[in-house]
């Protein structure tokens, strides 16, 4: 007879599930933001909430969580996948191209902010390390959070999303060093804290070096053999397998697992399995993200909020006023719009989950007090808390003052997706290589996606624009910019896989220029009913080019054969759609004779 399991040991496991499956999206139905969710579900199932009840109603066991320690380890895990995503949405390219607001704008808003906030922690009596710890954890923000709020009111795009991502993106970056520093602080025994700082150093280069070096020697392969296996089980696991091996990796060598994470995301960036990765990890990370604020969010002490209500309140608003100030000055030094630099300061004023990475970690390496992170946390999670709301005020303050101006050329690229007015090629074979060469000939920017990595492969090395995934998954799409594109042209052979495709497409973007190579007259009749805009059917295609070839032959002159390939042409394309067709047809002026 099978062992009883004890309940107990999946309750934890039960309550997360539960948050994230049932509690998040009633709550996301008000309008709620998930984050915010699951830092108020933490607030109220753990510790200091519900959880402290157990002692006297037992019963409350069952939907609490009373050791916010049992989440710990998942909810490191979110954190590095957060960093390995982040590592996967950065490029040299992307940086380059950006470097002015990035290096400008975001490490002056870092530096600032720290040295700011840290004099006043360290005027309020913090020793010298723990207010700089102090000062820099406070002054990075919710990636997270804005990010998730400039998307879902399409402000993305916007100028002001645009100057709020360049700043989210160098603190992202310097959370690395950041944690690499407490690590070496931490460890300092009483030594020179030169001599520690130079051992810990070649330690990590030894890391950091071993990881690229076996990164750039083993991950594309990996993934090349991965990927031509055409299962997604396989897929993923390879990309779990590398976002925790190389955190693993980094924390045998004493680093943090976020910080092998990141690099394995950056190595991976360059490679044409980018976007597929950042669609199969997603869900992941999501999940274990929402563990790590649920864990936040238990360690919010309503008790002592109500002690030193005045302390907490006073340091909110603190944080968000300097934040903010610095902020909106430094982008009007340089040169965005009053609009624009008060709606990315309000934005980036409030605290961010970072603060809660970067002080737990210098409170375990007992380089700040408990007291101090206690305070200094509830007031960062009082900011995160209404960053929904002031979101929503950043909108209305900024439309009043005047209308957001297009910033200059650096900050052009729309974050984190490299979505610009572009066509898709779906497919790198015969067709869509074709397809590609006469869009380049005519200067017209695209990407190229095929799931047959050993196509992308050869594109890659011919220096083409091409990603490996499978362009039947709206998230996918998605990624490659789909809602910013100019058009979708769909070269693939699989009659099932082209209509999937169109019909994601077309649900994605109604306005989208879809035209699709069809296997023949019922299946182009097919793709025009699914909405497409042109669909062009092989068999009556090679009759027409047959039969062209062969009148040229015989004599007829040139111009006649054109003029006659033309009307029969339309003549099939007009048999073929139907009256009401649900998109409009190609403009017929400028086509070329072969499609």
């Amino acid at each position: 007879m099978a062992a009883a399991v004890d309940p107990s040991l999946f309750k934890d496991a039960a309550v997360v599930l539960a948050t994230a499956g049932v509690i998040v999206p009633f709550a996301k139905s008000f309008k709620i933001n998930s984050v915010v969710a699951f830092m108020a579900c933490g607030a109220l199932l753990g510790p200091y909430g519900l959880g402290g009840l157990v002692a006297s109603v037992p019963v409350l066991r069952a939907i609490t969580v009373a050791d916010p320690e049992s989440l710990a380890g998942p909810a490191e895990l979110g954190v590095a996948f957060l960093l390995f995503v982040i590592g996967l949405e950065m490029s040299f390219e992307r940086l380059m191209t950006m470097r002015r607001l990035v290096f400008g704008l975001g490490l002056g808003q870092v530096g600032l902010s720290a040295a700011i906030i840290g004099a006043a922690a360290y005027w309020l009596g913090q020793p010298a390390t723990a207010a700089l710890l102090i000062g820099f954890g406070l002054a990075l923000s919710s990636t997270a959070i804005v990010v998730e709020l400039l998307s879902a009111s399409r402000r993305m795009t916007s100028s002001a999303g645009r100057a709020s991502f360049a700043v989210l993106l160098c603190q992202d970056i310097a959370v690395i060093p950041l944690l690499f520093l407490i690590s070496v602080l931490g460890a300092q025994n009483g030594g020179s804290l030169i001599a520690s700082m130079a051992k810990a150093g070649l330690q990590a280069c030894a890391a950091i070096a071993g990881i690229v070096v076996i990164g750039r020697w083993a991950l594309r392969p990996l993934f090349r053999l991965v990927a031509s296996t055409d299962s997604s089980e396989s897929f993923m696991a390879a990309t779990l397998l590398t976002a925790l091996g190389t955190g693993l990796i980094a924390a045998t060598a004493g680093l943090s697992m976020g910080l092998g994470a990141f690099i394995a995301g950056l190595l991976l960036a360059e490679t044409e399995y980018r976007r597929a990765i950042e669609v199969t990890i997603e869900p992941f990370k999501s999940l274990l993200i929402g563990v790590f604020f649920l864990t936040v969010g238990m360690g919010i002490n309503p008790a002592q909020i109500a002690a030193q209500p005045f302390a907490i309140i006073g340091i909110a608003i603190g944080l968000v006023a300097v934040k903010a100030a610095i902020v909106y000055g430094l982008g009007r030094a340089f040169k965005l719009s009053a609009a624009t630099s008060i709606e990315a300061a309000i934005m980036i004023g409030p605290g961010g989950e970072f603060a809660f990475v970067l002080l737990s970690a210098a409170a375990g390496a007992k380089l700040i007090g408990e007291d101090a992170i206690s305070l200094v946390l509830a007031a960062v999670s009082l900011t995160m808390v209404t960053l929904p709301l002031c979101a929503r005020m950043a909108r209305l303050l900024a439309a009043r003052l005047a209308k957001p101006v297009i910033l200059p050329e650096e900050a052009r690229i729309l974050p984190p997706l490299d979505q610009t007015d572009r066509a898709i090629v779906i497919g790198c074979g015969r067709v869509g290589r074709l397809v590609g060469a006469m869009l380049e000939e005519h200067k017209k920017p695209y990407i190229a996606v095929d799931s047959n990595p050993t196509l992308v492969a050869s594109q890659r090395r011919a220096g083409r624009p091409a990603f490996f995934g499978d362009a039947t998954k709206p998230d996918f799409l998605k990624l490659c910019g789909i809602e910013d594109a100019s058009a979708l042209i769909v070269t693939i052979d699989t009659n099932k896989a082209v209509d999937e495709t169109v019909r994601v497409a077309r649900a994605l973007k109604p306005d989208l220029i879809i035209v699709a190579r069809a296997r023949d007259a019922a299946h182009a009749r097919h793709l025009y009913e699914l909405g497409v805009n042109d669909a062009v059917p092989e068999t009556i295609e090679a009759s027409l080019q047959l039969s062209e070839a062969a009148l040229v032959g015989l004599g007829v002159p040139m111009g006649l054969v054109i003029a006659s390939v033309h009307e029969r042409r339309d003549v099939f394309r007009r048999e073929l759609k139907p009256a009401a067709a649900p998109a409009p047809a190609l403009p017929r002026h400028g086509r070329s004779r072969r499609l």
